[in-house]
This record gives C-alpha cells, sequence and structure tokens, in this order.
C-alpha cells in the first residue's frame, strides 16, 4: 500500500471518527435537555403545591 493510499485512508476514517462522536454529543445534549426540562416541570409543580399549603 503505497503512503498516500495509507494516508487516504487515515483521513477517511477520522473523518468518520468524528462524525460519530458529533452524532453522539448531539444525543446526549439532548436527552440531558429533555430530562433537565422534565425535572423543571416538576419542580414548578412542586412550588405551586407549596404555595397553596400556606395560604
Amino acid at each position: 500500500m503505497g503512503p498516500e493510499i495509507h494516508y487516504q485512508l487515515i483521513a477517511n476514517r477520522v473523518a468518520e471518527l468524528r462524525a460519530e462522536a458529533a452524532e453522539h454529543r448531539r444525543v446526549r445534549e439532548a436527552l440531558a435537555g429533555r430530562a433537565g426540562k422534565s425535572r423543571g416541570s416538576e419542580r414548578r409543580s412542586r412550588a405551586v403545591f407549596g404555595k397553596l399549603r400556606t395560604s
């Protein structure tokens, strides 16, 4: 295998790995965002009930 072909194979593999990493990062951020939203709504509902009890 010539050095040019080997270099091209390495460059292609690096591009594939970076694309996979970016996709993985997006999925993780989406899951974290979804979890954060659900936690926020729980806190808001608890706060509303807390205010009703003190009234």
